[in-house]
């Protein structure tokens, strides 16, 4: 059995490494059984492409939610689909039966998904989907058609619109403004429940012609199958020899950003049908690039290159430095956990982030900033003081949890986690304007709950009662070690703050922080909780003491706490306890076990053709940011041997595994330093 365990595995790691090429950039698939596609994402718009041509599966619409059922809790929407086309040539339409030399790549450096194939033996076909950087509610699909031999094509665009929405409007009109006409297909129509209005809009680009002059477009043919299913139109003939090149874009709005979603869609699509693609593009492109100007650079094993820099892709894709939003567990792949917000952006996908890319980190606590009032009435309703986070947030910052899951209602851990993210992001960037204005408040607010939240002991200790932690298969536990560890660390990181600001800090937090109970075993191991006696671990939840808390940080109780709870770890668990594991390990100078967990904590989680990981090995739910931000942890605070301390971030007995031959760890920081370990 072992013997066939490990041979599975070997042909999953050979058949994904043949979907890379030498640059250390591209992924790329023929056709295969079984599909993950991977997501191309600007922060707003999702697009997740088929391996069907012209299929793309959905558009998810990041901060846009409405309820899930009558009585369940909010739930991110599945957008109107602005991105499906049909192409006939010769009248057939063009499928996944009548196709050949399949090929699909992703360009993680420019942010481009393209799939090339041949029409028989009439054309050869690719097409590009972008999510637009530039434009960040609208998506753009590039077309080229190369005819083998006389050919017409017929090419159609489609807003096809979920049935779960609420009295859509389907139209198309040309706009004009003096010469200049514009050709705009529409959808407007109520998410399902009515919360919010929702627009698409879309249109056609010839790049050969000027695109006002109307009476050189081929013709438009309008055909509204349905309310639910609205279609444009056009034919062209193409010569043999010729390409035959256009693009179809279209943009997404809804209340939750725009008064006038309706109008304002039309307009993204009417700048993107009125700029030169090349123009258009570039722009997208180069502000790509500055996003990889943080980057991790593997040589010596393309493969680990290649995964690092997808889950990279991934937290980039996901997020924007503008938005002041933050990343659900699945990012804009879809509507797992609703797309809320979790402790899996504080603890998992931040630190990556704040080390690379300090605009996102900021858009990510403020995120949280935003919503502080809503946690501090959270915590009054609770009988509680300061500021009380919700297990699972959305656009409101009230508790979005299902009423059913006791997480929402107990896993508290999640405040002091925001607390801590709050005071790395000023050891960071030292802006102390940021920390008086939204990162002192915070602060305040979280330590004044966990004074609030802890019980006082006879003997003068302070636990923390009825609680789910990190790990959330013991459910209603006192003195969680996780939850015990980070509100010791938020209520020490509240006294650096005030003092930084010349504020005298509440006497309590230090009282608090300094006796909080964490319970050990008679040889020192470390209790999961006060009544543990050695069940099986969703999480690394007790190893989080030691990375990224730094509470127990001598060597001897480190290696039993690791030796200990390692064997415990669930294999339906999520990955991130591995990359915990492997962090420690790296930074007790064992590269050997640092980079088997390494690998451990997303290998068997990925899925093919490209590698898009899913939450755990038994699962199939991808794409799992948070494991992303779990395994880029290991290679940047473990092997890298970075550190978030008071005086900024320091590098501390980096270690390189025996598989690599380099790292480099480019843009770190306010001050974007290389940091190379060979």
């Amino acid at each position: 059995m072992r013997f066939l365990k490990i041979t599975l595995v070997a042909i999953m790691s050979i058949h994904l490494g043949t979907a890379a090429q030498q640059d250390g950039w591209t992924l790329f698939s023929g056709k295969v059984d079984k599909f993950t596609g991977i997501v191309a994402a600007n922060g707003r718009i999702g697009i997740l492409p088929e391996d069907k041509p012209f299929e793309v599966r959905s558009i998810i619409l990041n901060n846009v939610y409405d309820k899930e059922s009558p009585l369940g809790v909010s739930k991110i929407l599945m957008g109107m689909n602005f991105a499906n086309l049909d192409v006939e040539i010769d009248g057939e339409k063009i499928t996944e039966t009548n196709v050949t030399h399949w090929q699909q790549t992703l360009n993680m450096k420019e942010a481009a998904f393209t799939t090339r194939f041949s029409f028989k033996d009439k054309a050869e076909v690719s097409y590009t989907i972008y999510a637009l950087r530039n434009v960040q509610y609208s998506g753009y699909i590039d077309i080229a058609i190369k005819a083998k031999k006389d050919i017409d094509v017929k090419a159609t665009g489609k807003i096809l619109t979920p049935e779960e929405y609420q009295d859509p409007t389907s139209t198309f009109r040309v706009l004009a403004d003096l010469e200049t006409t514009m050709p705009i297909l529409q959808t407007v129509a109520k998410s399902r429940y009515g919360r919010h209005t929702v627009a698409a809009s879309g249109t056609f680009i010839w790049h050969a012609i000027n695109s006002t002059r109307e009476h050189q477009r081929p013709e438009l043919i309008h055909n509204k199958v349905s309310a639910y299913d609205n279609r444009l139109s056009f034919k062209k003939g193409v010569k043999k020899g010729e390409t035959f090149e256009f693009a179809w874009t279209g943009a997404e709005c809804s209340t939750q950003d725009f008064h006038d979603p309706q109008s304002e869609s039309e307009r993204f699509v009417i700048f993107n049908l009125l700029t030169p693609r090349d123009v258009l593009i570039d722009q997208h492109k180069s502000l790509w690039s500055a996003l990889w100007e943080g980057d991790i650079i593997i040589e010596g094993n393309l493969q680990d290159q290649l995964d690092v820099r997808l889950a990279l892709y991934h937290l980039y894709a996901f997020s924007r430095g503008d938005s002041n939003l933050s990343i659900a567990p699945m990012g804009l792949s879809s509507q797992n956990y609703n797309g809320h917000i979790f402790w899996d952006t504080e603890l998992w996908m931040y630190p990556p982030l704040l080390l690379l890319n300090q605009d996102i980190a900021r858009s990510l606590v403020n995120y949280r900033s935003d919503r502080l009032g809503k946690a501090k009435e959270k915590a009054i309703n609770f009988g509680y003081k300061g500021a009380m986070f919700p297990w699972e947030s959305d656009d409101t910052g009230e508790e979005s949890t299902p009423a059913w899951a006791l997480t929402g209602t107990f896993e508290h851990h999640i405040t002091a986690d925001v607390g801590i993210a709050f005071w790395n992001y000023y050891r960071v960037t030292k802006d102390k304007q940021w920390l008086q204005e939204r990162g002192y408040p915070m602060l305040k607010e979280t330590a004044d709950h966990w004074v609030s939240r802890a019980t006082k002991n006879n003997d003068g200790s302070y636990s923390i009662n009825n609680v789910v932690g990190a790990n959330e298969f013991a459910p209603n536990v006192d003195d969680n070690a996780f939850t015990n560890g980070s509100a010791t660390t938020c209520l020490e990181y509240a006294v650096k703050a005030a003092k930084e600001l010349g504020i005298e800090p509440d006497s309590s937090w230090s009282e608090v922080a300094n006796n909080i109970v964490i319970h050990k075993f008679p040889d020192g191991t470390t209790m999961e909780h006060r009544e543990y006696d050695g069940d099986r671990i969703k999480q690394a939840d007790v190893n989080l003491l030691t990375y990224p808390l730094d509470i127990v940080n001598d060597k001897g109780t480190i290696l039993k706490d690791l030796e200990y709870y390692e064997p415990k770890l669930a294999e339906e668990g999520p990955a991130m306890g591995q990359s915990i594991f492997s962090v420690i390990y790296a930074r007790m100078g064992n590269a050997q076990e640092a980079y088997r967990l390494f690998r451990r904590s997303y290998e068997p989680n990925k899925r093919p053709p490209f590698g898009a990981l899913a939450e755990a090995a038994t699962s199939d739910n991808p794409y799992f940011a948070t494991g992303a931000g779990g395994m880029l942890q290991a290679v940047l605070f473990g092997f890298g041997g970075l550190y978030f301390t008071d005086e900024g971030i320091v590098q501390k007995d980096a270690i390189l595994p025996q598989q690599w031959e380099k790292l480099t760890l480019k843009g770190i920081g306010a001050q974007k330093k290389t940091y190379i370990i060979d």
